[in-house]
């Protein structure tokens, strides 16, 4: 008989706490992050979006918030606050990272446009084109740089546009899998172009 996963097992009878999962997400058990992300990103997106006032935006906090999850629930301390609480303060603080970094991205718009070449009267438009074309290409390379397993979810979910679930199925992968290297390609990707509009400035 195959053996059962621990959270297919408990959850039959009663779903793990918040605390079991930590555990297991500190034993690199991606499914665990799955049930966690499952259980609480509905909230965690609703705050995003009153602080960010935009979806996309608001979808990458919380990624990131689950992505700090992935790295360091072992120093998860229950002493200081609850799982709930501990989400919920990480993905404010990402968010509020993000509208920083707006004015980040703003400064550099502005400072390319004045050092367009020519008479001086480059269009907005025009520098907006250049900026999109070549983050597109940006992000092209750093896509193929990588590793496979995380490439072909990424490519599954921009090009194909398919959902995590349908990922999944066409993959053949636990759910919390394709969660997981999601949200490590997304940190890698979000890395890199960081670094590039760190340069602009």
């Amino acid at each position: 008989m195959p053996e059962t996963s621990p959270i297919a097992t408990e959850t039959s009878a009663a779903p793990l706490t918040d605390a079991a999962l930590l555990r297991l997400i500190g034993e690199r058990r991606p499914e665990a992050l799955g049930a966690l992300h499952d259980r609480h990103a509905p909230q965690l997106l609703a705050l995003a979006r009153r602080i960010l006032s935009a979806a996309g935006e608001a979808e990458d906090a919380v990624q990131d918030a689950f992505l700090h999850v992935w790295h360091h629930a072992a120093h998860y301390d229950p002493s200081r606050s609850s799982v709930s609480t501990w989400l919920v303060l990480l993905t404010r603080s990402r968010a509020i990272d993000r509208l920083r970094h707006r004015g980040v991205v703003d400064r550099a718009h502005e400072s390319a446009h004045r050092q367009a070449p020519g008479d001086g009267h480059a269009s907005p438009e025009g520098v907006e084109s250049v900026f999109i074309r070549e983050r597109r290409e940006r992000v092209r390379r750093e896509l193929d740089n990588l590793p496979p397993e995380q490439r072909q979810v990424l490519e599954m979910a921009f090009y194909d546009g398919l959902s995590q679930t349908e990922i999944a199925a066409r993959a053949d992968l636990p759910l919390g899998t394709v969660k997981t290297r999601t949200l490590l390609a997304m940190k890698k990707l979000r890395s890199a172009l960081r670094a590039e509009i760190r340069q602009l400035l």
